[in-house]
């Protein structure tokens, strides 16, 4: 099983910033894509940033240019950084990641943090 664990989600004035930490855990499990995810009340769930295993990163268009997603390798764990915060992007934030142990794969989801952007 691999564990994830997220920090750093809490209430800010719109314009302000966040930065959300997640950190991945698991025996034996290789990691690959990172990611976060979020869902609003009554919206679809959604992945707005993914690191790729290549080093390469995605943005979902409504975060592009204000939101950056890193990640140290060493540790397992990964970053969002959301600068120029809008109400719209109050939700809960969710870690994803691809894991697989000896062909075995599967993409583990940590519990939630709640950001709120108050207008």
């Amino acid at each position: 099983q691999v564990h994830l664990v997220e920090s750093g989600g809490g209430l800010v004035q719109a314009g302000g910033s966040l930065r959300l930490s997640c950190a991945a855990s698991g025996d034996g499990f290789s990691i690959g894509v990172m990611a976060w995810s979020r869902q609003a009340p009554g919206k679809s769930r959604e992945t707005v940033a993914r690191f790729n295993s290549d080093g390469s990163t995605n943005y979902a268009d409504s975060v592009k240019g204000r939101f950056s997603i890193s990640r140290d390798n060493a540790k397992n764990t990964v970053y969002l950084q959301m600068n120029s915060l809008k109400p719209e992007d109050t939700a809960v934030y969710y870690c994803w990641c691809s894991a697989t142990k000896l062909g075995y794969s599967y993409t583990p989801w940590g519990q939630g943090t709640q950001v709120t952007v108050s207008s």
